[in-house]
């Protein structure tokens, strides 16, 4: 009877470990942003946020798998569970913790305005007021650019993609974007397309709507899974993969968590 009881445990604490080992977390993000997340030549994603997921997986036990939306469509599809966490640089605020939960911020990336120097420009609504400025629909460079520009004469135009917003700003249609600064170094002013445009002016601050840093996404109430998540994320800044990640990623960037 001891024998069976031992096998009995045995086999309870193996099938415990395998499924620990096989929780399966599906992440949803937006493929168009690099250098956070993007497809390469062979269509396979790469990124800051990818690498930073594959670190997450290994060292909280789980069996990852990535979903693509575009970045409007990220907070609908998690509560209607396309997906179970947002890893898309989705930076923590109190508009979008309303809707819902948060893991701690992992890393933070200041907005900054990108255009040409030279013809005047600077993040306020004094310079900016008649000037039409490009954003990603959904983005907090969005919220804060209707918050404070649009009412004072400056035209906010929203697109679905980054790309789409660099390719009129390279055009001409467009006077500068508000984007998050490591997203517009790799994205469009490290390309031939940026050439002759640079970062205008600091970074705008607004705590409130720009949030305390990038965190992962997860529906409301998903407790055990954000608790886990938390540890994982702990774990990978204290063993210095965060930082380590960042220098690959990003130049000049201090992406600490104040």
């Amino acid at each position: 009877m001891k024998k069976l009881n031992k096998l009995v445990l045995s086999l309870g604490l193996l099938s415990s470990a395998a499924a620990l080992a096989q929780t399966e977390l599906r992440f949803g993000l937006e493929a168009e942003y690099p250098p956070f997340e993007s497809k390469n030549a062979s269509g396979e994603l790469e990124g800051f946020d990818i690498e930073l997921g594959k670190a997450i997986c290994k060292v909280g036990h789980f069996k990852c798998s990535w979903v693509e939306s575009s970045f409007d469509t990220l907070i609908p599809g998690l509560q209607a569970k396309k997906f179970d966490v947002i890893n898309s640089a989705m930076n923590i605020t109190e508009q979008r913790k309303q809707a819902i939960d948060f893991t701690n911020p992992i890393y933070r990336i200041p907005s900054q305005l990108v255009g040409k120097p030279g013809q005047g420009l600077e993040p306020t609504v004094e310079s900016l007021k008649g000037k039409n400025i490009g954003v990603l629909q959904g983005s907090i460079q969005e919220v804060f650019a209707k918050a404070h520009w649009e009412p004072k004469g400056v035209t906010v135009t929203s697109y679905k993609d980054q790309n789409l917003v660099y390719n009129d700003l390279a055009a001409g249609r467009l006077d500068a974007t508000l984007v998050m600064a490591a997203a517009g170094q790799a994205g469009f002013l490290d390309k031939p397309e940026g050439k002759g445009f640079a970062f205008i002016g600091k970074p705008v601050e607004d705590s409130k709507i720009l949030g305390s840093g990038i965190g992962f996404g997860l529906r409301k109430g998903d407790s055990k899974l954000t608790n886990d998540l938390n540890k994982a994320i702990k774990k990978v800044q204290d063993d210095g993969t965060v930082t380590k990640l960042a220098k690959k990623y990003f130049t000049g960037f201090d992406v600490s968590v104040k």
